[in-house]
């Protein structure tokens, strides 16, 4: 069937029911495993992704089929802000993120979508999404050897640990590396099954809490209160996936040959994404972004009605109220998560060298050098600047001295040049 055959104005039909569910499925294995990685609830998690997804339909009009759900980007600064300030202080940071976003989208509207790639461009952006992922691999091989994510306490033998974790990592290989047609789109979700299966004979899941949920079950949320440094410390974490949702809105663009950096606008959906992070973090939940695994789902169904967003949307925020779906969720072992970790932050960080690489940026020539390993061993180091209240650390510090450094360093190439 040609594309151009195919209805892709907004149509809420009963009968794309199925086909939202199933969207909700292959989003699913990450939408959870951010607030089980984060110690965020996934039930509210399922609840703001749907939300979100149904708010950010509005302010795009109904054009852009797309699922929004948990972030990894901001997974180390909300395990840093939640074993700091508490889930409350936390999301009073992510609400500020959400903000920021806004912000952008105005910048955009005004000023032009060439004014991202300007302040944030990829000898920018690069460095801090490798930052985001190389900081977390201590956590990920503590999870997967058996420990608590900051290596203090011992949770599971060592051995049966490697066992659990390494079969966690080996399926989600398979499925990512062989799997075909829908399977190819879950290998994060498969992955997790594997490990919870393999984990039973070993007694690390206990499913008492399940027996004891009720079925219907308000999710726990949790609401922000103010907290400066929270604020200071998560916002710059923004800058780089600001740029990731660029990318994939040129990316369902691609699927479905309409150019929404035009219609709705970038402006939109930048503010879009914004509204739904920070509606997400009033509710305790972690912050929104757009999912490339949804949109492999929309490349692959072919399915380009974006009502089937809103089925999507709908059915994630029932599964919130269903009190043994979450419990499920949290029987999760431990060494399970941290095989799937292991993988998942090196992937975050082969996306920021990607983006350098598809940058062809020189990292030999000076300017290009000092700020890209500024940005690395500063972030990654643990390098924090205080002044009274104010701290900047970590990934924080990354960004703005990203930005800082690239705005006042000399040498900058004009377009003319390039």
């Amino acid at each position: 069937m040609e594309i151009q055959e195919i209805d892709s104005d907004y149509n809420l039909r009963g009968r794309d029911f199925i086909l939202g569910a199933q969207m909700l499925f292959v989003a699913l294995g990450a939408l959870v495993l951010v607030p089980l990685l984060t110690g965020l609830n996934p039930n509210v998690a399922l609840f703001t992704a749907g939300a979100g997804t149904l708010l950010f339909q509005i302010v795009t009009k109904g054009k852009v089929p797309i699922f929004l759900a948990s972030s990894f980007a901001f997974i180390a600064p909300i395990i840093y802000g939640v074993q700091t300030w508490g889930i409350a202080g936390t999301m009073c940071g992510l609400v500020a993120a959400g903000i920021f976003y806004m912000l952008l989208s105005t910048l955009i509207y005004y000023q032009g979508s060439d004014l991202l790639h300007t302040i944030l461009p990829p000898i920018v952006t690069g460095p801090v999404i490798m930052v985001i992922g190389l900081i977390l691999a201590p956590v990920a091989v503590f999870m997967a050897t058996g420990m608590t994510g900051d290596g203090s306490i011992e949770l599971v033998p060592r051995s049966t640990a490697l066992i659990v974790s390494l079969t966690s990592l080996g399926v989600t290989l398979i499925v990512s590396l062989l799997g075909k047609g829908m399977f190819k789109l879950i290998p994060i979700l498969c992955g997790i099954i594997a490990g919870y299966l393999i984990s039973i004979p070993f007694g690390l899941v206990n499913l008492d809490p399940v027996k004891e949920t009720a079925w219907f079950a308000i999710p726990s949320f949790t609401y922000p209160v103010w907290n400066l440094e929270a604020i200071l410390f998560i916002v710059p974490v923004a800058i780089a996936p600001a740029i990731e949702h660029f990318g994939d809105i040129l990316a369902i663009g691609s699927v479905t040959k309409k150019d929404y950096i035009k219609d709705p606008g970038i402006h939109r959906t930048m503010l879009g994404d914004g509204l739904a992070t920070s509606l997400a973090a009033m509710f305790g939940g972690p912050p929104n972004t757009t999912y490339s695994e949804v949109t492999g789902a929309v490349t692959l169904t072919k399915t380009f009605n974006p009502a089937i967003m809103t089925w999507a949307a709908i059915t994630a925020i029932a599964l919130a109220f269903v009190g043994k779906v979450g419990a499920l969720l949290q029987t999760i072992p431990s060494p399970v998560m941290g095989g799937i970790m292991l993988l998942l932050f090196g992937a975050i960080t082969v996306v920021g060298l990607n983006t350098l690489v598809r940058a062809q940026e020189d990292l030999t020539e000076p300017r290009n050098l000092c700020i890209v390993s500024l940005i690395l061993v500063m972030g990654i180091g643990g390098m924090s600047f205080s002044a009274g209240a104010f701290t900047v650390k970590g990934i924080g510090l990354a960004g703005i001295l990203g930005v800082l450094l690239n705005l006042i360093l000399p040498g900058k190439k004009k377009k003319s040049q390039e």
